[in-house]
């Protein structure tokens, strides 16, 4: 992982993450207009516009330059093609944040999600000195929490019907890392 401050971007093996822009609301919305990411998502709304994915995108950079929030689009390193988004929360109160991540459909299986979220787990622990990083993922979207598992996270709990997604309650299951446990 090769992290490039002045540009923003975070450099892996076949990855580029870098920050969204306008231009990326086309594919994004493309991306996120989509039931099977919708239902294992808490937060991103179903149909998906081309103004939902603006409204979003245009916050990215005050976000990241206040550190509230770093958010990437997870790119191709050759030919640059969107194939999703991932993002660090950061609690400087608790210093620790929450990684989340989406990866197009017809990107999965691909092993992007580990990849960009193995870079965003070093960010977090060299760049911006966390103590520590957590994810959580919906009990019916098993692929979510085996990418945790193979970042060497913790499983830390379960919160039962925590949250609601079309009418049913959805258990949300909880992973961790501490910054000397990935030694």
């Amino acid at each position: 992982m090769k992290y490039d401050n002045q540009n923003k971007t975070i450099t892996t093996n076949r990855l580029v993450l870098r920050l969204l822009q306008k231009s990326d609301a086309g594919a994004v919305a493309r991306l996120c207009n989509n039931y099977n990411i919708y239902k294992n998502t808490l937060y991103l709304p179903y149909p998906y516009s081309i103004e939902d994915a603006l409204s979003w995108i245009e916050l990215h950079l005050d976000n990241f330059n206040d550190n509230k929030l770093y958010e990437f689009a997870i790119t191709d390193k050759e030919s640059g093609e969107l194939y999703g988004a991932i993002a660090l929360s950061n609690n400087q109160k608790f210093n620790n944040g929450e990684i989340a991540y989406w990866i197009g459909e017809e990107f999965w299986g691909n092993g992007y999600a580990t990849e960009a979220a193995q870079a965003i787990l070093q960010f977090a622990f060299v760049e911006k000195q966390y103590h520590k990083v957590f994810a959580r993922y919906f009990h019916s979207n098993p692929a979510s929490g085996r990418v945790m598992q193979k970042l060497g996270m913790k499983k830390e709990g379960i919160l039962i019907d925590h949250v609601r997604k079309e009418n049913r309650y959805e258990d949300l299951i909880y992973y961790g890392m501490i910054n000397s446990d990935r030694l």
